[in-house]
């Protein structure tokens, strides 16, 4: 794998009972960029970033993680995963949560204050977890992510929940993070999100529907906002799989009459 690739998917199969969720999924995620994964809720955001992580069972493909096999104990200290709920103990304070995650990582103890204040929650690291807000706790979560310094930081809605104004202080981080080389994959359902990533994968039913850029995305669709550009390419994906609907369609009946 090329270096400036974070993640190489190909093939991706996985399969929850008699369900598909993905039937051969291919892509590549660069490094040092933040990368949005959007869509509507229920279209394999979250297993995706399962699967990249190595927590997810998958059918069959491949699936590569900083020239590594997704799951590998080589990546426990290179990847960080913040799952969608709060991965946090509301028994303990702010800063107790961080020092054990901190301990079982391995990671240095100015890791604690670093990533505390890089979240923005100096003046609550005493407070117990369940005093805290929503938007807060999300926070405390990101923060369990980010010690270490990953080089990768799968995030599955972390804004979700979230005021705007907090949800902007949040870009603003990883934003920073991204700076500073870090690989970030981000997912919401939020569409004016994608204005805010370097690229865009757009997940409808189990299928990537777009790999692009914002800018891209606006200019493809001729829309002024990404939500209407959405519904575009949701048209759009519509009429293709009706046209191939069709066309599959006409070949069995064409068949069936030349047979008769």
């Amino acid at each position: 794998m090329m270096n400036n690739v974070a993640v190489e998917i190909a093939q991706l199969h996985v399969r929850r009972g008699r369900t598909h969720v993905f039937d051969g999924i291919d892509f590549t995620i660069p490094r040092g960029q933040i990368t949005g994964l959007l869509g509507p809720s229920g279209c394999g955001k979250t297993t995706l970033m399962r699967s990249i992580v190595g927590v997810q069972k998958i059918a069959s493909g491949d699936v590569t993680v900083l020239g590594e096999p997704r799951g590998s104990r080589r990546l426990r200290h290179r990847v960080a995963y913040g799952t969608q709920g709060a991965s946090v103990y509301g028994d303990l304070s702010v800063r107790q949560n961080l020092a054990y995650f901190a301990s079982l990582l391995k990671a240095p103890r100015s890791d604690v204050d670093r990533v505390i204040d890089e979240v923005g929650l100096r003046a609550q690291s005493g407070q117990l977890v369940d005093s805290l807000s929503g938007g807060q706790e999300s926070r405390v979560s990101l923060a369990i992510a980010l010690i270490g310094s990953p080089e990768l930081v799968v995030l599955d809605e972390p804004t979700v929940g979230l005021d705007p104004l907090l949800r902007a202080e949040l870009w603003e981080l990883f934003r920073g993070l991204s700076d500073r080389g870090v690989t970030l994959i981000v997912s919401s359902h939020v569409m004016d999100e994608a204005l805010r990533c370097d690229r865009l994968l757009l997940m409808r039913e189990g299928r990537i529907i777009a790999d692009t850029t914002p800018t891209a995305l606006l200019e493809d669709t001729a829309t002024a906002d990404p939500d209407a550009a959405f519904l575009a390419l949701i048209q759009r994906d519509r009429d293709t799989n009706e046209n191939t609907r069709r066309s599959r369609r006409e070949a069995r009946d064409h068949h069936r009459e030349v047979g008769e």
